[in-house]
């Protein structure tokens, strides 16, 4: 039985989950797993950590294969830590391009495999020269058949600043015959503009079960993000079988197609680390809105079924990929 040791941030959010799907996964498939939460580092600690991992490099150079490697494998998700390359005989990284920061780039030449979670993510780090194979990933089944649906709005950023929230205010604000737009958003320090009567905005912290009633209560889902590490929300939306909005643009258009969902033209706006951001062009979204409030159902019935059938397809092969990209390494 090999062992593998799962690293990455646990936030309480995104990554922890993310941390259960994987060590569940991994358990399933006969891997010995460890779990290694980490919590956040001062800047000190960063410097320390960065001159220990320049040392532990040095001496691998030197004397390679002579560490006592105590895992089969390492997997980190999202953060590289250098100073944890020695504790496993393979080190393998599961990214995020909008997170990969400018430091970590020296050290993708110790992976000994990047796992891609899109193929977006694996063009970028095929072209940074990396060993890349595409995994793609999954998110929760959110989908509740026993909330009644109505043809209302919901759009979840959670914490996130970058899937075009205060546009979609701002579009609402214009509207106001448009239905109801529900948005739970907890970020802080953002300053709002004045709500329309047909915007419901929540911004306390929700336990699963009354998300997972708002997700199913609304039929379309607003999901314009500017980028994506995978894209949670718009998978836990095409789960619930609804019409999801994106913006079309890579990752996003990746996982919602016009097969299965309503893109949204847009236009490069910035970057953030690896990744391109994107705005969505406001005519064309207000479009968008226009065209699924008169939306037939016949249509919404059939973009629904799609997103539920390419979900639970991806939500059975993920493990498959992932085990066997884990299996090239032997």
């Amino acid at each position: 039985m090999k062992s593998l040791n799962l690293i990455a941030r646990d936030n309480g959010a995104g990554l922890s989950r993310d941390l259960q799907l994987l060590a569940d996964i991994f358990s399933n498939a006969d891997y010995r797993v460890t779990v290694t939460g980490l919590g956040h580092r001062s800047r000190l600690g960063n410097r320390l950590r960065r001159a220990r991992a320049r040392l532990q490099r040095m001496w691998r150079g030197w004397f390679a294969g002579q560490l006592n490697a105590g895992y089969d494998i390492n997997l980190m998700i999202e953060h590289v830590r250098a100073d944890m390359f020695g504790q496993a005989r393979r080190n393998i990284l599961l990214p995020n391009p909008e997170w990969l920061r400018a430091e970590w780039l020296g050290h993708l030449r110790d992976f000994d495999l990047v796992l891609a979670k899109t193929r977006h993510a694996e063009r970028i780090f095929g072209e940074l020269g990396c060993r890349t194979r595409y995994v793609g990933f999954t998110a929760a089944d959110c989908r509740d058949a026993s909330v009644v649906r109505e043809a209302t709005f919901f759009h979840g950023p959670g914490r996130s600043g970058n899937k075009g929230t205060l546009p979609l205010l701002e579009l609402w604000a214009r509207h106001p015959e448009w239905p109801l737009l529900t948005v739970v958003w907890r970020r802080k320090r953002v300053e709002l503009p004045p709500l329309p009567a047909n915007v419901r905005m929540i911004r306390d912290y929700l336990e699963d079960a009354p998300l997972r009633q708002l997700q199913n209560a609304s039929l379309f889902h607003l999901c314009p993000s500017q980028t994506e590490g995978y894209g949670h929300s718009l998978v836990e939306s095409l789960s619930i079988g609804g019409v999801t909005i994106t913006t079309d643009a890579e990752p996003m258009n990746e996982l919602v197609t016009a097969e299965r969902g309503v893109l949204v033209s847009a236009h490069a706006a910035g970057k953030q680390e690896l990744a391109t951001l994107y705005d969505f062009d406001l005519s064309a979204m207000e479009q968008a809105i226009e065209h699924c409030i008169a939306m037939p159902d016949e249509e919404r019935a059939r973009l629904g079924a799609n997103a539920r059938t390419w979900f639970e397809d991806n939500a059975r092969d993920f493990p498959n990929r992932l085990i066997a990209a884990l299996q090239t390494l032997d």
